[in-house]
C-alpha cells in the first residue's frame, strides 16, 4: 500500500505537467479550433530561456522562471500575430502542418543556440521529502503539484471572470456570432496563444529542474500529453486537467507494476498506456469524457 501511495503521488506530479501542456491544447483549439503541435516545441523553448535566465543570467530561480514564461508567451502570440492570422479562412488541415513546421523550426533554434548535450537547471527542490505516514512523498513532486494548481486555479480565474476571459468563452462557442458582437477574435486569438505559451514554459521548467537534466527532448513530453487532451475533452479546459492526472497516474503506475505483472510487454509500456487509454475512451466516449458532443441535424 505504502508503494502503490507513492506511486499515486509520483503520478499526479506527472500529470500536473501533462495538464498544463494539455490545457494550452485545448485553449487554443477553443479559440482557433487548431491543435497546435508547436506547444512541444515552446515546453522546451521554456525550459531552456529558464536555464539561461537562471545559470547564465543570474536571475533567482522563481525570476528566471516568471522571465521565461513570459518570453515564451510573447514569442507564442507573436507567432500567432505573424504566421497563423495570415492563414485566417484556410483548412483547418493547413493550419496544423503549419505548426508542425513551426514546433521542428523551434526544436532547430533551441539546438542551434544550445546544443544537444544535456545541461543541468537549477535545483530548487533539492532532494528534501516528506514521511507521512509511512509513505515518502519528494517536496519536488509537492511543489509541482502545487504550482500546477495554483496556475490552473488562476486561468480558470481568468477565464470565468475577467472581460477577455468573457470574450474567450464567446469566441469559443460561436466566432460569427462574437464578431457581431463587437469582440475581437484575433485579439482573443493572441491573448490565447500567449496563455498556452506561458503554460508550456512552466510544464518545461517543472520538468527539467531538480534531479532531472535538460535536453532538446523534453519537448516530446508534449506527445504523451496530447492524449489527456483527448481523454479530457478538445473543448472542456476542466476535462483536459483531469484527464492530464489520469494519463499520469496510468504512466506512473504501469512502470511501478510491470515488472510484477506484465514482465514480457517490454520495457516501453508505460509510454504507450496512454495511447491505450486514449483509445478505450474514445470507443466509449468519441468526444472524450467531458467534450461536447457535435449534432448533426439533417
Amino acid at each position: 500500500m505504502t508503494d502503490f501511495l507513492q506511486l499515486c503521488v509520483a503520478g499526479l506530479a506527472l500529470g500536473a505537467r501533462y495538464a498544463l501542456v494539455a490545457l494550452g491544447f485545448v485553449i487554443i483549439y477553443r479559440a482557433t479550433g487548431v491543435i497546435n503541435f508547436a506547444q512541444g516545441g515552446l515546453l522546451a523553448l521554456g525550459a531552456y530561456l529558464t536555464y539561461a535566465f537562471v545559470n547564465s543570467g543570474g536571475l533567482p530561480f522563481a525570476l528566471g522562471a516568471i522571465a521565461a514564461m513570459l518570453a515564451c508567451a510573447g514569442v507564442s502570440a507573436a507567432t500567432e500575430r505573424v504566421v497563423l492570422r495570415r492563414m485566417a479562412g484556410q483548412p483547418v488541415f493547413s493550419l496544423i502542418m503549419v505548426t508542425l513546421g513551426l514546433l521542428l523550426i523551434v526544436e532547430q533554434v533551441v539546438t542551434a543556440i544550445w546544443g544537444f548535450e544535456s545541461r543541468g537547471l537549477a535545483d530548487p527542490w533539492g532532494v528534501d521529502a516528506l514521511s507521512v505516514g509511512g509513505v515518502v512523498i519528494a517536496e519536488r513532486d509537492l511543489w509541482t503539484i502545487a504550482l500546477a494548481a495554483a496556475a490552473v486555479a488562476a486561468f480558470f480565474a481568468f477565464f470565468r471572470l475577467s472581460r477577455f476571459g468573457v470574450a474567450m468563452r464567446a469566441v469559443a462557442l460561436d466566432q460569427e456570432a462574437a464578431l457581431a458582437q463587437g469582440i475581437g477574435v484575433g485579439q482573443v486569438a493572441a491573448i490565447s496563444w500567449a496563455i498556452a505559451g506561458g503554460l508550456a514554459a512552466l510544464a518545461g521548467l517543472t520538468l527539467a529542474s531538480g534531479p532531472a537534466a535538460l535536453s532538446p527532448a523534453i519537448g516530446a513530453v508534449a506527445l504523451l500529453a496530447f492524449p489527456a487532451m483527448i481523454v479530457g475533452g478538445m473543448d472542456s479546459p476542466g476535462g483536459t486537467v483531469l484527464g492530464g492526472l489520469l494519463i499520469g497516474l496510468t504512466q506512473t503506475l504501469t512502470a511501478g507494476y510491470q515488472d510484477d505483472l506484465l514482465p514480457w510487454a517490454g520495457d516501453n509500456l508505460a509510454l504507450v498506456t496512454p495511447y491505450v487509454v486514449m483509445i478505450v475512451v474514445l470507443l466509449i466516449r468519441p468526444y472524450g469524457l467531458f467534450g461536447t458532443p457535435e449534432v448533426h441535424r439533417l
